[in-house]
């Protein structure tokens, strides 16, 4: 059961990702083409633009932890013992959960007040706290993460965070690079 939750999860949280880039960039492309083709526009584009843009960034910031893309400064933390490692990430990842339930509980507070209020959108028809829900669902989503990976910590599985490691993967492409004999130079 659990596993086929977390499928769902991951296919959920890709699709989603999935179309809102594609949904951005269909959307930009006809507002250039419009824009400059044509002369005209879309009133509504931007602002939607920009409500699929924070949609897309809080629904990446969960499945970035998931799959490692986050960078992170964690010079000291690999200079522990694999210990030690996992109770400073241990800690690091309740300070994170508190967070996240701070930004909740306040996101809660803002989208109760504009849903109260009556407040919309201003170029399209779409009250201020749906648009604005993604406040509450991109947090309780990187909460789901967080709460996975402390899981994952206290059983052993993981010592902390899976981060990018650019410079590793700097030095993969120059050794690449040099043993194809310097192709790619300019």
């Amino acid at each position: 059961m659990r596993t086929l939750a977390k499928r769902i999860l991951n296919s959920a949280e890709e699709g989603v990702i999935s179309l809102l880039l594609v949904s951005m960039t269909l959307l930009v492309f006809l507002e250039v083409v419009l824009r400059f083709g044509f002369g005209t526009t879309f009133i509504w584009a931007q602002e939607l633009t920009l409500h699929l843009s924070a949609w897309f960034v809080l629904f990446g910031v969960s499945y970035g932890l998931k799959v490692g893309a986050h960078i992170g400064v964690d010079a000291v933390v690999r200079l522990l013992p694999p210990l030690g490692r996992r109770v400073v990430s241990g800690i690091a990842v309740v300070l994170s959960l508190i967070y996240c339930g701070l930004f909740i509980y306040g996101s809660w507070i803002y989208l109760y007040k504009m849903k109260r209020i009556g407040i919309g959108l201003e170029d399209l028809p779409i009250p201020t706290w749906v648009a604005h829900s993604i406040l509450i669902i991109g947090f309780v989503l990187l909460s789901l993460r967080l709460l996975q990976l402390l899981w994952a910590i206290a059983m052993g599985r993981a010592e902390g965070f899976q981060l990018a490691d650019e410079a590793r993967e700097s030095m993969h492409l120059a050794a690449d690079a040099n043993r194809d004999g310097g192709e790619g130079r300019s």
